[in-house]
């Protein structure tokens, strides 16, 4: 009989544990719409790089200016990783690691996989940054704007995008604050 109660505790804390998990997890069948909001939301130009808010934070700014500076590079597996974080391409989590290193939010040697994101910063969405991440690929939402390395479906490298897109399997994580 003890073995058996000590059995049925181990499968409730499994049950409850995996839930936890479950509830991390996005609920939303895609992200957020793109609104322009003057002095908020940055706006999408021709040369595919997006203005800066105005009343955005330093950090977020920050943000911003690494994603225009390595916006158009091709995508690259592995690229920004290995200690070569000014590369000429890059994979979805060298992108958001450049992004993320630049404003303050990821440690200068850290080298996070989009698996490891899954446990970056903390559940739930951010005011200003998001970070959604599944194994095999991960993505940023930065005051509105989605800054990823796929538009439809295919390796493009990093670009800023206002469509949303689908995110079912993602976990959202945050920093506290933005």
């Amino acid at each position: 009989m003890r073995h058996f109660s000590a059995i049925l505790v181990a499968l409730l804390f499994v049950l409850l544990a995996s839930s936890c998990q479950q509830a991390q997890q996005q609920r939303y069948a895609s992200t957020p719409t793109y609104v322009y909001r003057e002095g908020y939301t940055p706006r999408l130009l021709r040369n595919g790089k997006v203005t800066i808010p105005k009343y955005a934070p330093a950090r977020v700014k920050r943000a911003i200016a690494a994603g225009n500076r390595i916006v158009g590079r091709p995508y690259r597996l592995g690229g920004g990783h290995g200690g070569n974080h000014e590369a000429s391409g890059y994979d979805c989590s060298g992108s958001v690691a450049y992004v993320l290193r630049a404003a303050g939010m990821l440690k200068k040697g850290a080298e996070p996989t989009s698996g490891d994101f899954l446990r970056w910063g903390h559940p739930g969405f951010g005011k200003w940054i998001t970070v959604y991440a599944k194994r095999g690929h991960v993505f940023l939402m930065i005051a509105g704007m989605r800054f990823d390395t796929t538009g439809s479906g295919a390796g493009v490298g990093p670009r800023w995008y206002t469509a949303s897109r689908r995110c079912a399997g993602f976990y959202v994580r945050r920093i506290p604050g933005y």
